[in-house]
C-alpha cells in the first residue's frame, strides 16, 4: 500500500463539475493498492497517516498530527501509483484489480474515520484534484507486510 501525504492549507476533490471532497487545514493522501494489500495494511496504514506528525508545534517543529490540530484527511483513490515504467508507457499490472480496490479502499476510508474526519474523491472516476501545499510538505508512506 502505498500513500503520497501531503500537507495542506485546503484541498478539494471534483468529479463531472461535483466537489466530493473538500477540506481545510490537514493532510491530502493519494492512495494506492498494491495487488497483494489486504486489511492489514490498511490498519496499519489509518493509524499512521491519522498520527503522522508533521503540523508545526509551538516552537515550530513539525511536532503535530491531525489528531493535535483537529485537522480533516482527504483521502483520492490513485491507482497509478503502482504504475511501473519500463521504457515510456507505464504498466500497472503490479496494482490490485479495481473490483478489490474498490473494496479495500472503501474500508481504509471507514478505519480512517475511527481517528479523524474525512473526505474523499471517487473510486474509478475522473478526479480534478485542487490543493495548496502548506510548506511545501509531501511524505510517502508504504506498507506491505509479508504473509
Amino acid at each position: 500500500m502505498k500513500l503520497v501525504v501531503q500537507r495542506v492549507s485546503h484541498a478539494s476533490v471534483e468529479v463531472e463539475g461535483e466537489i466530493t471532497g473538500k477540506i481545510d487545514e490537514g493532510l491530502m493522501a493519494l492512495v494506492g493498492f498494491g495487488e497483494n494489500d489486504s486489511q492489514k495494511e490498511a490498519d496499519y496504514m489509518a493509524r499512521k497517516v491519522s498520527k503522522l506528525r508533521v503540523f508545526a508545534d509551538e516552537d515550530g517543529r513539525m511536532n503535530k498530527s491531525l489528531l493535535d490540530i483537529n485537522g480533516k484527511l482527504l483521502l483520492v483513490p490513485q491507482f497509478t501509483l503502482y504504475g511501473k515504467v519500463k521504457k515510456y508507457r507505464p504498466s500497472f499490472h503490479r496494482a490490485l484489480n479495481p473490483d478489490e480496490a474498490t473494496e479495500l479502499f472503501d474500508y481504509f476510508v471507514e478505519k480512517c474515520r475511527e481517528y479523524v474526519e474525512v473526505e474523499t474523491g471517487v473510486f474509478g472516476a475522473f478526479m480534478k484534484v485542487d490543493l495548496l501545499n502548506n510548506g511545501p510538505v509531501t511524505i510517502i508512506l508504504e506498507k506491505e507486510f509479508d504473509d
